[in-house]
């Protein structure tokens, strides 16, 4: 390891010289307070810029025991020091006089949830903060002087005030790590009272704007109705009140903008910890709730959609359903089954975003179109289902259709962002219509067993191309992963480490004989030991990673055009025996619900 000296000496030799020259610079140096670790240099000054490294000794940073004590606290404190650098940054507001990108630096800029990032890691031992810094140039000749200022006098006053404990707001501290723990022991007690999510009383739901995640300012404090109130025991908080969202099926109505969609839209966020400020952190949901809607146009691979769709008319079959254009009620069907598999215990759904004819038929519908005519069974018939076999709750946002009243466990009205318990109300105006009938027959569990296969084709002269557009979507070389309507995908670091997953899991993982469940299963243990930097290639972590859901790792997988089934390669180890039908199909062995024999 070089001296913070022979950094600057290496830079007064190489001023005014070529570009590449600035590659020397790769190394680790040691400074009075930190260790600089260069990375990766850029070839170029209109290329990505280097990636930058800086190590702190924890016991040096004198962050209290509190803060350090488990993975929860060293993560919320990661959290809480990258916000900080970033702010130190921007305060600076440095930008070098030269070409291309000299002196950009580029930090993690999180937004309302609290994420677990590569840009800063806290260890037992060391904390870690990555960024990257454009070195500057004067068209392609190197300016060390600019660098000089960069690295000696800016840098160092960054890291000074952001990383080390003596120089930041003790209480602030205090209370983001008082907040994590409360959080948890929120998501600890919703099992155990028998709930899928908690808004506490005086949150502020309403958002900013449309393109806004901060609070609307003066919007109406959250009340729950009496009925719905329960009381959890917070480990800092103490005795604390909310309404409960109960296990089962949840109706939310109310008339226009009355703030239906906007408790629905808390609760999809609930899988996350919020910051304190926000006005949602102590909303809280089951961290496995995945918001489902109908997506036209999307592509499909290999899904049992048996559940929801049967006895198309061109015969297709459902048990291995592949489509490169799904119409909204199919994509809906497959996106039901294909959340089952990542292991979803809630469904939040919003009619506005939902097919009509996937969520119900009413009872004029079914006289005029026989049930033996029509090939989709309406959600309304499976929810109960869902919820009695698999343990799969919904919550559910309705606003024309009152068909829901008749299933529904508990119904909440918002009425001018004011929650009302109207179950008792609901069920005696439903008692007077036509009672819903159902399916006598109940379906099969659906299959999972899709085997994927290596997609050969995805490194291309040497390398994997990946690049990520905001948060919308993946490109893996020349494939566009659509992920627009993953709607719990909150930043586009998620989508960057999304794309390092699919690499993975092409080059790593895949190989015909697993399935996608175990495939998934593999890199969801990996992310748990290492984080997002398990999933890299190489030796150099970036500095814009955070950690999606399982939920969305399948979600991303799914919408994948070049995900390899067995369907789409010949061979005899694809081949299974069904005992009832004597083919050799997948899809017959799916289909009487026997697995296959080369599992």
């Amino acid at each position: 390891m070089q001296s913070d000296r022979e950094l600057r000496e290496q830079l007064r030799n190489i001023d005014h010289k070529s570009y590449p020259q600035y590659k020397s610079l790769k190394g680790s140096y040691r400074f009075p307070k930190y260790i600089l670790h260069i990375d990766h240099v850029q070839g170029d000054p209109f290329a990505a810029p280097s990636d930058v490294r800086v190590t702190i000794d924890a016991t040096k940073a004198g962050f209290p025991d509190f803060a350090m004590k488990d993975d929860l606290t060293r993560d919320r404190l990661a959290d809480l020091l990258v916000r900080e650098f970033a702010r130190q940054v921007n305060a600076f507001s440095f930008k070098a006089k030269g070409s291309g990108k000299s002196g950009l630096i580029s930090v993690s800029h999180p937004g309302q949830e609290v994420l677990r990032r590569t840009a800063c890691q806290v260890r037992t031992n060391e904390i870690i903060v990555r960024f990257s810094i454009g070195f500057p140039a004067n068209g392609r000749t190197i300016n060390a002087r600019e660098l000089d200022k960069i690295l000696f006098d800016f840098l160092p006053v960054c890291v000074e005030k952001a990383l080390y404990y003596e120089n930041l707001d003790a209480t602030r501290i205090k209370e983001a790590i008082d907040l994590a723990e409360d959080q948890r022991a929120i998501r600890q007690q919703l099992k155990e009272k028998g709930l899928v999510a908690f808004v506490a009383n005086g949150s502020i739901l309403p958002r900013e704007s449309g393109i806004s995640s901060r609070p609307m300012k003066g919007a109406k404090a959250f009340v729950s109705p009496e009925s719905l109130q329960v009381t959890l025991d917070l480990p800092h908080k103490g005795k604390f009140k909310g309404m409960g969202v109960k296990q089962g099926i949840t109706l939310i109505v109310g008339g226009g903008y009355h703030g239906k969609s906007t408790l629905l839209n808390a609760l999809e966020l609930g899988v996350y910890d919020h910051i304190a400020g926000d006005g949602r952190e102590y909303v809280i949901a089951d961290d496995t709730a995945l918001k489902l809607r109908a997506e036209d146009g999307r592509f499909i691979k290999n899904v049992d959609i048996s559940m929801f769709i049967n006895d198309l008319p061109n015969g297709k079959d459902t048990y291995a359903f592949d489509t490169e254009d799904a119409s909204g009620s199919t994509s809906q069907a497959a996106n039901v089954i294909e959340s089952m598999e990542a292991g979803t215990q809630v469904f939040l759904i919003d009619e506005d975003t939902s097919a009509t004819n996937f969520m119900v038929r009413d009872e004029l519908m079914q006289q005029v179109i026989h049930r033996d005519m029509e090939p989709i069974t309406p959600f309304i018939e499976r929810v109960r289902e869902l919820y009695q076999e698999y343990g799969i709750s919904t919550v559910l946002v309705a606003g024309s259709s009152g068909s829901y009243f008749q299933i529904a466990d508990q119904i909440v009205q918002m009425d001018k962002y004011v929650p009302k318990d109207i179950t008792e109300l609901a069920k005696k105006a439903a008692a007077d219509y036509p009672a819903l009938k159902f399916p006598e027959e109940k379906p099969k569990e659906p299959s999972y067993d899709r085997r994927v296969r290596r997609n050969p084709g995805i490194r291309q002269k040497g390398r994997v191309k990946l690049k990520t557009m905001g948060r919308d979507a993946v490109m893996i070389g020349h494939e566009t992963i659509d992920l627009r309507y993953v709607e719990q995908l909150v930043d586009s670091e998620q989508l960057n480490t999304l794309g390092q997953i699919v690499r993975f899991l092409e080059e790593e993982i895949f190989d015909g004989k697993k399935t996608l469940g175990q495939a998934v299963e593999q890199v969801e243990k990996l992310l748990d030991k290492k984080g997002p930097a398990g999933v890299c290639e190489g030796s150099i972590v970036p500095g814009n990673l955070a950690r999606p859901r399982i939920q969305e790792i399948y979600a991303c997988m799914n919408r994948y055009r070049k995900l390899g089934t067995p369907q789409e390669r010949e061979g005899i180890e694809y081949e299974s025996h069904c005992r009832e039908c004597k083919k050799n199909t997948v899809k017959d062995v799916r289909r009487h619900g026997y697995q296959t024999d080369d599992r």
